[in-house]
């Protein structure tokens, strides 16, 4: 991820956090320097500790039909405001509300602006179907020409996950 990406992801979890402290009375910061200090710590988990805490509770994930990573991502959001001084969350009913903001603002930017991991991964085009290119004119007439081939046009042989 470069430093652009970087950076609109932070944005984007910045406006989550706002709106989520703006919606809900559970939830407050003090200071701007308290909230950029929520943003990185909340990126850092998301990055680092969510898929660990994700692997551990799969069970429970599945179980719950995925709510269980919403319950996650509450806790992270706890543990950030355990962390940040400045920034304070009432209940556990008010980091569940929080979590759910800054999802879903997530999610509509993802929609609104795109993410360039979900536009990479495998791009296999199926290309021409006739003749292969390297059947001449003698070939045409034969029975060779009147069945089709697929041709497969590989252009990445990577899965970006």
């Amino acid at each position: 991820m470069d430093l652009k990406q970087m950076l609109k992801s932070w944005l984007i979890v910045a406006f989550g956090v706002l709106m989520a402290s703006n919606t809900a009375s559970g939830i407050h910061y003090d200071s701007r320097e308290a909230l950029i200090i929520v943003v990185i710590l909340l990126s850092a988990c998301n990055v680092f500790l969510k898929p660990l805490l994700m692997l551990f509770s799969l069970p429970f994930i599945i179980l719950t039909f995925g709510v269980g990573i919403w319950v996650i991502n509450a806790l992270l959001f706890l543990f950030v405001a355990a962390l940040v001084s400045g920034f304070h969350i009432d209940s556990f009913g008010s980091a569940l509300w929080g979590a759910l903001v800054v999802s879903i603002t997530s999610g509509v930017a993802t929609l609104l602006f795109g993410s360039p991991n979900l536009r990479r991964g495998v791009n296999i085009n199926v290309g021409r179907v006739g003749p292969t290119p390297s059947a001449g004119p003698q070939a045409r007439g034969s029975s060779q020409a009147r069945q089709p081939k697929r041709v497969i046009e590989d252009d990445a042989d990577v899965i970006d996950i």
